[in-house]
């Protein structure tokens, strides 16, 4: 009888960590952007000189390659204008402890006149799982386009002793109503407009992924501090509550939690002031798949309570595949754009129009972050 309990027990922990090891494939699958592929450089031919130099030159001893997220670079972007390392420290909070997250602030040189009259739009920028915020800014090329349209770009970096692979916690229930890394990171936007010029009634949030999740909370649970929100390839709001449940979110959608998430944003705040939004997804996205923002639409149409029938406008593919093709959904209430759907074929999951020199970025367009930027320019708080 002991003998029977004891194999039964054996068999059941066994099964349980083979359960556990393909739990945890699952999770580093989906929550990690394959990177971009680089095209094979063509060798030329050896000369007896170059022969000579390689046979003199000793080998470097090889070393393995790490798994865990990439250590940080401060790389600073070709842009003319100023870029700051800083940094906020967190008091502990109701099942979190004292934190101190750092982050990058990129200031255009020369900002537009107006600009320089009434401040500069701040867009807040959160990168995606196994990212840096520096990695973001230089994939995303967003530096460059602040520089010509006269923005301030704020790139907050998640702790990896928050989370192992650098992914903003979007799922978590404590997270989407409020709590979490959110007030760390408006302290931050606080701060920054106690230190600098800037226009309280333009400012932005953006993200890829698990950082367009993350944007996404933190707008809804402050609709009044941002002017408009841009989500690259990021999961439904409001729903997986735990890192099973996420992945079930981004495969999947959330079915009817999707309207439901929306209808307890509107009860939480019934003064919402609506929040205008640009979505962007690839067609060929397997990580976070496009129902996603099929959803993430719907939520934002009862939001900003849009009943009247899209704008649709078909983009071919440009010349020598520098364009992806692509469709505009767009939403108006009168003659204000609300909300724009980008849906765009061939794209997997990646900035589009990115730096291809970077894992989670694809060079062909169109551009994510001018389309950002252009939506952007169109709203403001009163």
């Amino acid at each position: 009888m002991k003998r029977a309990a004891s194999s039964l027990l054996r068999t059941l922990v066994r099964s349980g960590k083979r359960q556990s090891r393909s739990v945890s494939k699952i999770v580093t699958a989906l929550f990690a952007v394959p990177a971009a592929a680089k095209p094979k450089r063509k060798r030329k031919p050896a000369t007896k000189v170059a022969k000579a130099a390689k046979a003199a030159t000793p080998r470097a001893r090889s070393t393995p390659r790490r798994s865990t997220v990439p250590s940080v670079a401060i790389h600073v972007p070709p842009s003319p204008g100023k870029w700051l390392a800083s940094h906020i420290s967190a008091p502990p909070g109701i099942g979190t402890p004292a934190r101190r997250m750092s982050y990058w602030l990129y200031l255009p040189n020369n900002p537009p006149e107006d600009t320089q009259r009434k401040g500069l739009p701040l867009l807040v920028m959160l990168h995606g799982c196994h990212q840096t915020a520096t990695q973001f800014a230089q994939g995303t090329r967003m530096n460059q386009w602040a520089e010509q349209m006269g923005y301030a770009v704020l790139y907050p970096q998640q702790l990896v002793s928050s989370q192992a692979q650098r992914c903003w916690k979007w799922y978590d229930r404590a997270t989407q109503q409020g709590g979490g890394d959110v007030p760390i990171i408006v302290g931050m936007i606080d701060k920054v407009m106690t230190q600098y010029a800037i226009d309280r009634s333009r400012i932005y949030i953006a993200g890829i992924s698990a950082g367009a999740g993350m944007a996404n909370i933190i707008a809804l649970n402050h609709p009044h501090l941002f002017a408009a929100v841009g989500l690259h390839s990021g999961p439904v709001f409001g729903a997986g509550h735990n890192t099973i449940g996420a992945l079930g979110v981004m495969q999947h959608g959330a079915a009817l939690r999707a309207d439901a998430a929306a209808h307890e944003v509107l009860t939480r705040h019934p003064q919402f002031p609506g929040m205008p939004a640009i979505l962007i997804q690839g067609a060929g996205d397997n990580v976070v798949r496009p129902i996603n923002q099929l959803q993430l639409a719907r939520q934002s149409q009862l939001l900003n309570r849009l009943s009247a029938a899209p704008k649709i406008t078909h983009k071919p593919q440009g010349r020598g595949g520098r364009h992806n093709a692509h469709q505009l959904h767009d939403f108006y209430e009168g003659r204000k754009l609300l909300l724009r759907v980008a849906h765009i074929a061939d794209l997997e999951h990646a900035w589009s129009g990115g730096d291809p020199a970077l894992a989670f970025n694809a060079k062909a367009g169109p551009d994510a972050s001018k389309m950002m930027l252009e939506f952007f320019s169109r709203h403001q708080r009163v």
